[in-house]
């Protein structure tokens, strides 16, 4: 094709495995989000927030426990150096990130904490570009801008800074956005030694060991966790459907793609709880809503997209 008839032709689309890593990272978002409908179905059965998130790990466990030792059976064992790194991750990844999150609840809105998380992307992008010197690209900082104004017009009607305490709430989900960061990163640059699916299986069961452990100090008695049999349904499409399969996902999408392009992928996940929550709990949706969502939808797109 001539240049300049190929300078006028359309972008032409990333390569097949980087589509299906974006896909992947995609549904996993959507999958993980959903997590957020099915807690508000168990609050009805007058459950808290910690029995939920205990409940969703004792359940996921077996079956993170399961992946883990299929994986170790076909690898080659970690090094005492990896099992540290893992450790670490399981720490800061999927229990110190979801705690930091649920303490800030207390002092702040949904909204204003849903903003804050979705900080999230730019500090991959931001923390990648800085210390593994890796360029950020015209189409992913279009990208990200048209997602974040997309994500401000869904959720600005929920925001809602009054109160003395925010400012140590905002810090408190920040921290969490940050450590979450982390994770990604960390894992991205770990997950090619020893696979996506060990790492993410390991890492969990560091963070259900840290749930069980947080239970236990917070007094709990164990017999609470024999709860009704809809809490316990709801716990268990938690733990395999919003849990499991998602984080596998993401580890998945991350080897595919790299930590960068799959967080972003993630920034759908506010899009589907909106729809979801109109779907199943009868929530309003706004025009703006909408808007919204049909910008972080075009965002989606460039990252889809390539110039030739």
């Amino acid at each position: 094709m001539p240049a300049s008839q190929k300078s006028l032709a359309a972008p032409a689309a990333l390569p097949s495995p980087q589509r299906a890593g974006l896909a992947i990272a995609a549904v996993g978002a959507v999958l993980f989000s959903a997590k957020a409908i099915v807690a508000k179905l168990m609050y009805r059965y007058n459950v808290d927030a910690v029995m939920v998130l205990t409940l969703r790990m004792l359940f996921a466990v077996p079956l993170f426990m399961a992946i883990g030792w299929w994986q170790s059976r076909r690898l080659a064992p970690l090094s005492w150096a990896d099992r540290g790194r893992v450790v670490f991750l399981g720490f800061i990844g999927y229990y110190l990130s979801s705690f930091l999150d649920f303490i800030g609840l207390q002092y702040i809105t949904a909204g204003l904490e849903r903003l804050i998380l979705f900080l999230t992307p730019s500090f991959v992008l931001l923390a990648t570009a800085l210390v593994f010197r890796r360029p950020i690209s015209s189409r992913q900082w279009l990208s990200l801008l048209l997602a974040y104004a997309g994500i401000v017009l869904v959720f600005a009607h929920d925001l809602d800074v009054s109160g003395s305490q925010v400012w140590l709430g905002g810090a408190l989900v920040l921290g969490s956005a940050m450590t979450y960061a982390v994770y990604l990163i960390l894992s991205g640059e770990l997950v090619r030694r020893i696979g996506s699916l060990r790492l993410v299986a390991y890492a969990m069961c560091v963070s259900t060991a840290c749930c069980a452990i947080q239970y236990v100090a917070l007094g709990r008695p164990v017999a609470e966790l024999a709860q009704p049999a809809p809490v316990m349904w709801l716990s268990l499409i938690n733990a395999v459907f919003c849990t499991v399969l998602p984080v596998s996902m993401t580890m998945v999408a991350v080897a595919r793609i790299g930590a960068p392009l799959a967080s972003q992928a993630g920034m759908i996940g506010p899009v589907s709880t909106l729809l979801l929550g109109y779907w199943l709990l009868g929530e309003p949706m706004s025009g703006v809503q909408l808007a919204g969502s049909a910008l972080v939808l075009a965002g989606m797109y460039l990252l889809s997209t390539k110039k030739t």
